[in-house]
């Protein structure tokens, strides 16, 4: 495995490469990102891993200057998995001041997007900019962040770009908690608490499965249990897969996603459920 910092190096040794499957990340991996690395394998003969922590898309309150930085022991998980690791600097991606940036469609001020505003901006550009640099023929992304990977495919179905989309499903620990680099900026108590949410969003989509068609009501009672537990709620939402519109009881709509963010203490957590009908 080479572990490449600068652009023109890693365009160089990209070069001859026909079929390149690339996982973008902000590294501290976890297995969640070693899964995808994993199934990189399976969509090109050279996979490419980057890990880069992007300040466009961290707001001024936000994580940014804390967010675990853990570059030697990503590259140890690495080794046996991917050809290429990229880990630019910020300088190095961003050599000047970034005056252009990707519009992201109108439901990036939704979900996250209204909690985060200009998160999918931020997140977007770079994400641009990286399969410009890796011309990557397949991209890996994590389902967790469900409403980032719609967004991305947007962006590569409307912008041509010559890459797959390809999600992969979220992986979690024994007691449901959906993977996640921030998870270890919980303490022991908020950790044996978190379970909550996904557990939250199980029961939502048995009561769909049951018939229950209120759909506000459910959203509702899933706010109400998680804040009577002491989290602070941004959203819980039923959508439609395909474009994540408001989901409505209609037999037309049989594909639906449920999702939610919530805080528990200073952790922000995200998680979504697929219902199909």
């Amino acid at each position: 495995m080479q572990m490449i910092r600068h652009i023109a190096e890693l365009r160089t040794r990209l070069g001859n490469e026909r079929a390149i499957a690339f996982v973008p990340t902000m590294g501290n991996l976890h297995e969640g990102h070693l899964d995808l690395v994993r199934l990189a394998r399976e969509h090109g003969s050279c996979v490419v891993v980057s890990i880069f922590v992007n300040p466009l898309q961290f707001g001024p309150s936000e994580d940014f200057d804390r967010y675990p930085r853990t570059l030697e022991a990503d590259c140890a998980k690495l080794q046996g998995l991917a050809d290429v690791v990229f880990a630019p600097s910020v300088n190095g991606m961003y050599p000047a001041r970034q005056t252009v940036f990707v519009e992201p469609p109108p439901i990036a001020n939704e979900l996250c997007g209204a909690a985060r505003p200009g998160h999918f901006r931020g997140m977007a550009t770079v994400v641009l900019k990286l399969l410009n640099i890796v011309q990557p023929q397949a991209a890996l992304f994590g389902k967790k962040d469900y409403q980032q990977l719609h967004i991305i495919r947007q962006m590569a179905a409307q912008l041509d770009l010559p890459v797959r989309i390809i999600g992969g499903e979220t992986v979690r620990a024994a007691d449901g908690l959906a993977l996640s680099s921030r998870n270890q900026y919980l303490d022991p108590a908020q950790r044996a608490e978190a379970p909550l949410l996904y557990q939250v969003l199980q029961g939502v989509r048995e009561a769909i499965l049951q018939g229950e068609r209120d759909f506000e009501r459910l959203q509702q009672q899933a706010v109400e249990r998680l804040t009577e537990k002491g989290w602070a709620v941004d959203y819980v939402a039923l959508r439609n897969q395909s474009d994540l519109s408001i989901a409505q009881d209609d037999p037309a709509q049989r594909e639906l996603v449920i999702l939610a963010a919530a805080r528990l203490g200073n952790t922000r957590l995200l998680d979504n459920v697929e219902v199909c009908l």
